[in-house]
């Protein structure tokens, strides 16, 4: 297959995961073949708790899955580091921390290395104060290290699978069949609609009737679906006019929608096209191109180790022995944890002095204490 028909082919995929979960492992078993990997996650995690769980996976061994999880995610460079990159920014374990200093790691001398896993290129799909949910492909040191190659491929599937996954947050359709899509989502608190390609709705449940009475974020007009705000209008009727034509038509194009608001507060619009893979029935069903998912918007609060890391613009690594100094303590007993050298500890450790305007350790719990109860444990 032609790179174009490979990912065609996982875009339909992606999306079809949003009416049957179980489809999950086979989009991250072809996301793998497709940007270069030998084993997948999609998985959130807790940066201020170091707890996370894995959703759906692909190619991770049971009894490393279950380590991880024990004992190795306190160390994961990945877990303090993530949340301060953008959402869909593509990123390896270069864009945080050395190469060299990551092999020095407990972390890697114990856990990634035995499996031969070298790097890992990832990006986050939906952040809150400390939590993230996110999608990683994990290279093998055969694979090499992540690429410009290996990131254009990942960017070409991540916001795809970003807005299968909001998507299927709204929903929750674990059992349900396509071919009863707008039947199963009748209960729903969310908004939804069924729409066809001139935004004409064929199909509203209870929550959607009565966003169109209350004509607060979205309305009716002449039977058609008509966001009350213009941009935001104007973005959604782009994306009914080429639903007809497919998944890749629709591309990119509005994955979250903002909805502002005549009052109250913000929602924001998803878009699932409806007229490719397992979805298609659904559509001929009702004669529907896309379904229109309108839901509260989440409140996007900067983290608080986001804000300590920019105030004093910290790199990764040392937010990281900032972090461990304030749980842990002395310099032997944070190298011990990490899996480093004192002398590298110590180089981070006078950073971030030099940084904070601090000189003893004290000083520096003072200053996360500072940014609020999130990062404690």
């Amino acid at each position: 297959m032609t790179e174009a028909q490979q990912v065609s082919s996982l875009i339909g995929d992606i999306y079809d995961a949003t009416l049957d979960p179980e489809l999950w492992t086979r989009v991250l078993q072809k996301g793998c073949a497709f940007v270069g990997g030998v084993a997948s996650n999609l998985y959130s995690e807790d940066s201020a708790t170091r707890t996370g769980n894995i959703h759906y996976t692909w190619g991770v061994d049971r009894h490393y899955g279950r380590l991880y999880y024990d004992r190795y995610i306190k160390f994961n460079p990945f877990t303090t580091a993530q949340l301060f990159f953008d959402v869909e920014q593509v990123i390896s374990l270069g864009d945080i921390v050395p190469h060299e200093e990551f092999r020095e790691t407990l972390f890697y001398r114990e856990w990634a290395q035995p499996q031969g896993w070298i790097d890992a290129a990832s990006a986050m799909l939906e952040k809150s104060v400390t939590s993230y949910a996110a999608i990683s492909v994990i290279r093998h040191e055969r694979d090499g290290l992540v690429d410009d190659d290996t990131r254009r491929r990942m960017s070409l599937l991540v916001p795809h699978v970003r807005r299968a996954v909001l998507i299927g947050k709204v929903i929750e359709l674990h059992k349900a069949e396509a071919s009863t899509l707008a039947d199963t989502l009748d209960g729903l608190t969310a908004g939804m609609f069924l729409v066809d390609k001139c935004g004409r709705i064929v199909h509203a449940n209870a929550s959607g009737h009565l966003m169109i009475g209350e004509a607060m974020f979205v309305r009716a007009s002449g039977g058609r679906l008509v966001a009350c705000d213009p941009a935001a209008n104007q973005a959604l009727q782009d994306i009914f006019a080429v639903a007809e034509c497919g998944d890749e038509a629709v591309g990119i194009k509005g994955i979250s929608v903002p909805l502002p608001p005549r009052a109250g507060d913000d929602h924001v619009a998803h878009v699932l096209p409806l007229t490719a893979g397992m979805r298609r029935k659904a559509g001929v069903s009702y004669s529907a191109v896309a379904a229109v998912f309108v839901r509260k918007a989440s409140l996007q609060t900067p983290s608080p180790l986001e804000t300590v890391a920019k105030r004093h613009q910290l790199t990764p690594s040392e937010l990281r022995v900032l972090l461990a100094i304030v749980e842990i303590g002395g310099v032997r007993e944070v190298a011990k944890a990490l899996g480093l050298s004192e002398t590298t500890v110590k180089t981070h450790l006078r950073h971030v002095f030099e940084k904070t305007n601090t000189t003893r350790q004290a000083e520096l719990v003072k200053l996360v204490a500072a940014f609020a109860n999130p990062l404690v444990a």
